[in-house]
């Protein structure tokens, strides 16, 4: 199955209107944000979510898709390349075989691969999945990390989320985060998606948008 891309309000609730529409569970899909919601002024310039969901069971089973181990050994050996042609020397393991696959380089000075905001690093996993689909001719969702960067910055999120949730219920008003990229941004709206006292949206342009934790309205 390919891709299918879903229109919503809010970027949670697209992704609930994705789960009924597969029939799978969120921890089944992979979800690219390609533009979150934006409430406008006085009902002008508002614009909905729009994601586009991968369903990673979907291709479970079909002749066509490539064995996890050559996915592995295809992808590893296009991140070492792409090391190289960068000059860095690091190590490649993987932290997880099964889909999705994850990979994690590490080694000493490694800054330059996470860059400002994790946006080196996002493009060096886009690169990857772009290479990696083209040689298997087949999407595979995959994941890289620089030196545990992108877990440690999405549990400091998670918490950071449960944190500014408390402040907003205890101060009656509405925070603003700093920018952050969509994937960082989607780990705030999925950790407050079930408080029933805050809600969250999103505002601004390109890298300077930024997430609004606020009070859930009655």
């Amino acid at each position: 199955m390919d891709d299918i891309e879903i229109v919503a309000p809010t970027v949670e609730e697209a992704i609930q209107k994705a789960e009924a529409q597969l029939g799978l569970p969120r921890d089944q899909l992979e979800v690219q944000v390609v533009s979150e919601e934006r409430a406008g002024i006085l009902g002008m310039g508002s614009r909905q979510a729009v994601i586009r969901v991968f369903p990673l069971a979907a291709t479970a089973g079909t002749v066509s898709q490539p064995a996890e181990e050559e996915v592995v050994e295809v992808a590893e050996e296009v991140i070492v390349t792409l090391l190289r042609l960068l000059g860095v020397e690091g190590n490649v393991e993987v932290v997880s075989s099964e889909i999705p696959i994850a990979f994690d380089v590490t080694g000493e000075d490694l800054g330059v691969l996470i860059g400002r905001r994790g946006q080196t690093l996002a493009s060096l996993e886009y690169v990857t999945k772009l290479i990696v689909t083209r040689r298997l001719q087949a999407w595979v969702p995959l994941s890289v990390d620089v030196a545990g960067y992108k877990k440690r910055r999405y549990d400091s999120l998670q918490r950071l989320a449960l944190y500014l949730a408390e402040q907003v219920i205890s101060r009656q008003r509405a925070i603003t985060m700093e920018p952050m990229p969509a994937d960082e941004r989607r780990i705030v709206h999925l950790t407050l998606a079930d408080n029933p006292d805050v809600t969250t949206s999103s505002i601004g342009e390109g890298d300077d948008r930024k997430v609004v934790v606020l009070l859930r309205q009655s």
